[in-house]
C-alpha cells in the first residue's frame, strides 16, 4: 500500500531564526533523509517552497489566489512531502519515523511534525 506522508512546520517559529541557523538545521537533515532514502521504501520525496498558489472553481471559473489565501494563513505550513510504500499503517509509521522532520532534535522546537495517509488512487507517469 502507498502512503502519503506531509511534513508541516510552524511559520512564526521558523521565520524567527537567522538564515544561517536554519541553514545549520537544514544541513542536519542530510544524514536521516540519506537513511531514509536508503530504506528502499520512499517513491517520492520532495522539499516544497512556502510560495501557494491555490485553484478553486468559482461561477463556473477557475479561481487563482496568491500566497495570501486562508491556506498559508495557518500556524502549520507543508515544508516537505513524500509517497512510501509500506504493508501497512504500522510500516509506513515506522518508515517515516526515519525522515528528518522527526529525527533532528531542533525540530520538535519549531512545531515540525509528520501526517500520515494511505493513498486510495495513485498514477504516475513513466
Amino acid at each position: 500500500m502507498k502512503y502519503l506522508c506531509l511534513g508541516y512546520f510552524n511559520k512564526e517559529k521558523m521565520d524567527t531564526l537567522p538564515k544561517e541557523e536554519i541553514g545549520e538545521i537544514m544541513r542536519e537533515c542530510q544524514l536521516p533523509l540519506e537513511e531514509l532514502l536508503k530504506s528502499g521504501h520512499v517513491l517520492v520525496e520532495a522539499g516544497v517552497a512556502q510560495e501557494v498558489k491555490s485553484l478553486q472553481r468559482v461561477e463556473g471559473k477557475i479561481q487563482v489566489s496568491n500566497s495570501h489565501s486562508h491556506l498559508t494563513q495557518l500556524e502549520k505550513m507543508i515544508g516537505s512531502a513524500f509517497i512510501l510504500e509500506a504493508r501497512n499503517i504500522e510500516e509506513a509509521i515506522q518508515v517515516a519515523s526515519l525522515h528528518p522532520t522527526v529525527q533532528v532534535a531542533r525540530g520538535g522546537q519549531l512545531g515540525w511534525e509528520i501526517e500520515i495517509r494511505a493513498i486510495d488512487s495513485f498514477y504516475m507517469k513513466e
